[in-house]
């Protein structure tokens, strides 16, 4: 698998990957990423044609996904984890 390019985006990190036999955009924002994979067409195995691709509908469903992500990620967390202890510090008179 090779990088074959980014995409711009203020808050994320879009990545592009190609391989033999199928290419990827990977979309990272934090902790969390997507991962879109799909075979390349005569008309879809270009960089200039993924641009097309991940466009303003596409990404907005994109960061509605990680917003849902999110919360079921901290939702799991706290179903799960310990509460945090809380820091005791000594009375100042």
């Amino acid at each position: 698998m090779r990088i074959i390019g980014y995409l711009d985006h203020p808050q994320l990190k879009i990545t592009v990957f190609k391989t033999d036999t199928r290419l990827s955009i990977k979309l990272e924002n934090g902790n969390l990423e997507q991962t879109y994979k799909f075979r390349p067409t005569e008309h879809m195995s270009s960089l200039a044609a993924i641009r097309e691709l991940v466009d303003e509908p596409f990404l907005l469903t994109v960061m509605e996904r990680f917003r849902t992500m999110d919360t079921d990620f901290r939702s799991s967390l706290e179903r799960h984890a310990p509460p945090a202890a809380e820091e005791e510090f000594d009375e100042i008179i």
